[in-house]
């Protein structure tokens, strides 16, 4: 775990103490700031995986031969986080304009 995962993880443990916190108090925007909190948390914690995967990756490619095969793979790696990534926005931009069709319903 690296310093990016941790300090998701807290931030979700944090987002979701405010959230409940606000709920419990009625307070609707300590509420919502625990929510984004928690989505800081979800990002952070990503990004601390994808600097984990892209240090795994270079360790791997080191310890092989630089054979064109290994270059490919690690190419082909690459470009899966990259996609996961792009993936990933789009889902959660998906979301987000769900409920912002829903508010507005």
């Amino acid at each position: 775990m690296n310093e990016s995962n941790a300090a998701g993880v807290l931030d979700q443990a944090k987002g979701k103490l405010k959230q409940a916190f606000g709920e419990a108090t009625n307070d609707q925007t300590l509420a919502n700031e625990g929510v984004a909190d928690q989505v800081k948390g979800h990002v952070k914690e990503a990004w601390g995986n994808t600097k984990d995967t892209a240090a795994d990756l270079k360790h791997s490619h080191e310890a092989h031969s630089a054979s064109a095969e290994t270059e490919a793979d690690t190419h082909n790696l690459r470009d899966d986080i990259a996609h996961a990534a792009e993936s990933t926005k789009d889902s959660i931009n998906r979301g987000l304009n769900n409920l912002k069709r829903n508010a507005n319903d």
